[in-house]
C-alpha cells in the first residue's frame, strides 16, 4: 500500500529514509534501517576515505539491502568518496552542497542515484537541472542547518516545482505514520528522518548525550541559532551553545581554528586544503572566512557530544520532533509502527470515502 516512485528508485520496501547524521549514521544504524524496510545513508562527510570504505564494507556484512552514502563537495576527500561509492556499487548518494556537474555525471553514469537535500523550490529546480534523481526537502522543523519555512508549506511548493520530474522526500518534523500520511497528502513520496533514528536503540550516540534528547520535553527548547558558523542551525540548548551565543568574533575565530586543526586528523587534509575549502565555501555561501572555517570544522564540535559523550562541550543538532519523543525503539519497531499506522489510516480513509466523502472531510477536520 505504501509503494511510491521513491521505493522503486531506491529499491527499499517502505518510503522511509534514515538521514546521514554526522557521527551518528554508522553501519549499525544504516543496516538496521535497511533491514527494517527503510533506506539508510552512511555519514561520509566526517571521516577519511579509508574509514569510509571500512564502513561501506561493514554495512554490506550486516545487510543485503541497498543503502546510500552522504558527502559534500567541499570536503577534501570528496573525489575519493565518489570513487568508493562507484567501486562498491552503493545504491545512492545524498549531499547538501551540490557537487559539480562532472561529479554528478560520473555518479549517474555508474548508475548511482543522486538525492540532494534542499531547502527552497529554486534549489530543487537547480538540483534537478544538474541531474538529481530525487530531492529531499527539509522544512524549518528539521535539525542541523535548516531554513525558516515550515515543512507543511515547503513540501507542496517543491512538489509543484519538480514533482512531475522526480520524487520529493519530505523532512523536518516526522516521527510516525500520521506524519508519513501527511507527507504523502502534500504530494511527497516518502519521508526522511534524522532525529527519530538518532533516538533508536541502534544509535551509537553515548547515553549521556542521548539523555539530553530524551530529557528535552519542550519543542521550544530546540532553537535555531547562527552562533556556530553564521548559518541558522536547529539545536538543543546546552552550555556550549549558550557560550557561543555570547562570544565575539575573535573568540569564534579561535574556536574555528582549534577545531580546524583537530579536523585535519580525521580527513588528512592540509592546512592549505582547509583554507582552500573555507575560501570556496565563503564565496559560494556568502560567509566570512571565519564562518566558513567553523562550518567546515563544525563536525569536530559535534563529535564532542556524539562520539565522546560530552553533551555540555559539543553541539546537539536536533529537529523539534525530539521534544515529543519519549521512548527509544529499535529500527524494526520504529519502521513497523510507522507502516502499521500509515496503512491503518489509509484503510480508514478508504472506508469513509466509500460511504460519504463529506463525512470524511468533516471527521478529519474535527480530529
Amino acid at each position: 500500500m505504501l509503494e511510491t516512485r521513491l521505493t522503486a528508485l531506491l529499491g527499499c520496501q517502505y518510503p522511509v529514509v534514515q538521514t546521514a547524521m554526522g557521527w551518528v549514521a554508522d553501519p549499525t544504524l544504516v543496516a538496521g534501517s535497511c533491514n527494517a524496510g527503510g533506506f539508510g545513508f552512511l555519514a561520509g562527510a566526517t571521516i577519511p576515505a579509508d574509514e569510509m570504505e571500512r564502513d561501506i564494507l561493514r554495512v554490506k556484512e550486516l545487510t543485503d539491502k541497498p543503502f546510500g552514502v552522504n558527502f559534500h563537495m567541499y570536503q577534501p576527500n570528496a573525489s575519493d568518496i565518489v570513487e568508493l561509492v562507484i567501486q562498491h556499487s552503493v545504491k545512492a548518494v545524498s549531499y547538501s552542497r551540490s557537487p559539480g556537474p562532472d561529479m554528478i555525471n560520473k555518479l549517474k553514469d555508474a548508475g548511482v542515484v543522486c538525492m540532494p537535500t534542499i531547502g527552497l523550490p529554486k534549489h530543487a529546480i537547480k538540483a534537478v537541472d544538474l541531474g538529481a534523481d530525487a530531492v529531499t526537502v527539509q522544512g524549518g522543523e528539521g535539525g542541523g542547518h535548516t531554513g525558516a519555512i515550515p515543512t507543511s508549506l515547503l513540501i507542496p511548493q517543491v512538489v509543484d516545482a519538480v514533482g512531475d520530474k522526480v520524487p520529493v522526500v519530505a523532512a523536518g518534523g516526522f516521527k510516525d505514520g500520521r506524519g508519513l500520511m501527511a507527507a504523502l497528502s502534500f504530494g511527497a513520496e516518502g519521508i526522511a528522518m534524522g532525529t527519530r533514528f538518532l533516538m533508536t536503540e541502534e544509535s551509537p550516540v553515548p547515553q549521556q548525550t542521548l539523555q539530553r534528547y530524551i530529557d528535552c520535553k519542550n519543542p521550544g527548547d530546540i532553537v535555531v541559532s547562527s552562533a556556530m558558523d553564521g548559518l541558522p542551525q536547529r539545536m538543543i540548548i546546552n552550555e556550549l551553545l549558550a557560550e557561543l551565543d555570547k562570544a565575539g568574533p575573535l573568540k569564534k575565530l579561535v574556536i574555528a581554528m582549534r577545531n580546524g586543526l583537530a579536523f585535519r586528523k580525521h580527513t588528512g587534509a592540509s592546512i592549505f586544503g582547509l583554507l582552500k575549502s573555507a575560501i570556496a565555501m565563503s564565496k559560494d555561501d556568502d560567509m566570512t572566512a571565519a564562518q566558513a572555517i567553523m562550518s567546515a570544522n563544525a563536525p569536530m564540535i559535534i563529535q564532542k557530544a556524539m562520539v565522546e559523550g560530552e553533551p555540555a562541550l559539543g553541539v546537539l543538532p536536533s529537529g523539534q520532533v525530539a521534544g515529543v519523543i519519549d521512548e527509544l525503539l529499535t529500527c524494526e519497531q520504529l519502521i513497523s509502527s510507522i507502516v502499521e499506522e500509515a496503512e491503518q489510516r489509509l484503510r480508514v480513509f478508504a472506508g469513509r470515502a466509500e460511504h460519504n466523502p463529506r463525512d470524511l472531510m468533516e471527521t478529519e477536520c474535527r480530529n
